[in-house]
């Protein structure tokens, strides 16, 4: 029987770690290997595919054909849909059939599978093994949402870059995953490649520092106004230490308004800014232009900039956000903690490489990790109390919220008190409360 290896991908990041993964022998030989490309911005119609960036020709020779996910379901969006159950079967014969995949025996490479469009990926193909590859900081943290049995059981391992080595991946360790590391030196040559194929970058000049945006606005996670006073200070920071040349790189979807802000910003240092809106992976930047400074809030790509090309990093805005970010299980917590633990802080003149990982690092990332998910990791809620009741101090707390605390019953939280039927009221509320935290 033929065997035919599926890898999806959204991103070019994405596609560039499943070529590392490759090049490194982290998949076993098959007969196919085909990547399937999805766009999962809110309008694909005017957002670039992955497959349309620069450079993504350079990846094309390790697949035998590239597929695409928004043509196979048409007209639906692959961020919101997904096969009702007793559909399954019918979708599955009809991808056999788009994709000439026949009675192939197929194996699975997936992203983010807690989430469509790779859960549904995954159930239309429920005899297919399935390897999921990480997303970033977050494979650090806990499975965002409750997986199908039928989909997290076949699961045999996370593959992921070593962004913080020392500190082991939480997700998807409730089905017995084995983290396994794509190794450094696989995804820095593949980089190359893709920085080969970019010709026209405008010169940075020596000693530039390359700003990071997000857009963490469209997120819900601060407001407008809040995300652009952030890049402001990004510059001002950057100028403070003597950076006189300053390079932006705004999220794709970011609105134009920013960089003129900017403009006027570094106009009024007396700094030269150059914006760089062109759809290239930060990475690509690191190599080509060769920054003397990365500066965001919580990108991971701030760890490969210190992890794999030895660029001092800085961050700015992290505690604030700390506490706004809502709710208390938002995946995206466990990669602003690491970040707000590790990265010296922009604002208060500091750069340089993250601080190594250790035992400490690993304590707190799984007391928020059960804080942020009880129902899904119980297993951590020793590590959890641990870390509380010895690290709990005026600068941790700041990852935690009381009445989390409170309601799990963690040190930390607000004590119980004596009277037996206060007490008693007490667990009636806080078990309540979890329910409601399960189920939040």
């Amino acid at each position: 029987m033929r065997t035919t290896q599926i890898f999806y991908a959204s991103s070019l990041y994405g596609a560039a770690t499943l070529a590392a993964a490759i090049d490194s022998g982290c998949f076993a030989t098959a007969d196919r290997r085909l990547l399937l490309v999805a766009n999962n911005a809110t309008t694909p119609e005017t957002s670039p595919s992955l497959d349309t960036m620069p450079g993504f020709e350079r990846l094309r020779d390790r697949f035998d054909g590239v597929l695409s996910w928004n043509e196979a379901i048409a007209p639906f969006h692959p961020g919101g849909w997904a096969p009702r159950p007793d559909d399954g079967p019918m979708w599955e014969r009809y991808l056999r059939m788009l994709w000439d995949l026949g009675d192939d025996r197929i194996e699975l490479a997936v992203e983010s599978v807690q989430v469509n469009p790779a859960l549904a990926i995954a159930q239309l193909f429920p005899d297919a093994a399935l390897d999921v590859y990480a997303d970033g900081l977050m494979s650090y943290g806990p499975t965002r949402n409750k997986i199908d049995p039928l989909v997290g059981e076949r699961v045999r391992r996370l593959l992921h870059l070593d962004l913080v080595p020392g500190l082991e991946p939480l997700l998807l360790a409730e089905f017995g995953a084995g983290p396994q590391v794509v190794p450094t030196e696989a995804f820095v040559k593949v980089v190359a490649e893709l920085s080969d194929a970019v010709t026209d970058l405008p010169p940075a000049g020596e000693g530039a520092a390359l700003l990071l945006g997000q857009y963490l606005a469209a997120l819900g996670i601060i407001t407008f106004e809040e995300e652009e006073a952030l890049h402001v200070r990004m510059v001002r920071g950057a100028v403070a230490l003597g950076h006189r040349r300053i390079v932006f790189k705004p999220h794709p979807t970011a609105p134009a308004s920013w960089t003129r802000a900017l403009e006027r910003e570094a106009a009024a240092l007396d700094a030269e800014l150059t914006v760089l809106d062109r759809p290239l992976i930060a990475e690509v930047l690191y190599r080509r232009l060769r920054p003397a400074l990365v500066a965001g809030c919580f990108s991971t790509a701030l760890f490969t900039a210190s992890a794999f090309y030895g660029i001092p990093v800085a961050r700015i805005g992290t505690e604030p956000l700390l506490d706004r970010l809502t709710p208390y299980q938002n995946s995206n917590r466990i990669p602003l903690t690491i970040v707000d633990s590790l990265l010296p802080d922009l604002a208060e003149g500091g750069t340089g490489l993250p601080r190594t990982a250790d035992e400490m690092l690993t304590g707190l990332v799984s007391a928020v990790g059960f804080a942020m998910q009880p129902q899904i990791r119980p297993d951590l809620r020793g590590a959890a109390e641990s870390y509380l009741a010895g690290h709990l101090s005026s600068r941790t707390r700041r990852y935690f919220k009381r009445r989390r605390l409170t309601a799990l019953g963690l040190p930390g939280g607000i004590p119980v008190p004596r009277n037996a039927a206060v007490r008693r009221v007490a667990r009636r509320v806080r078990r309540l409360k979890r329910v409601a935290l399960g189920e939040a």
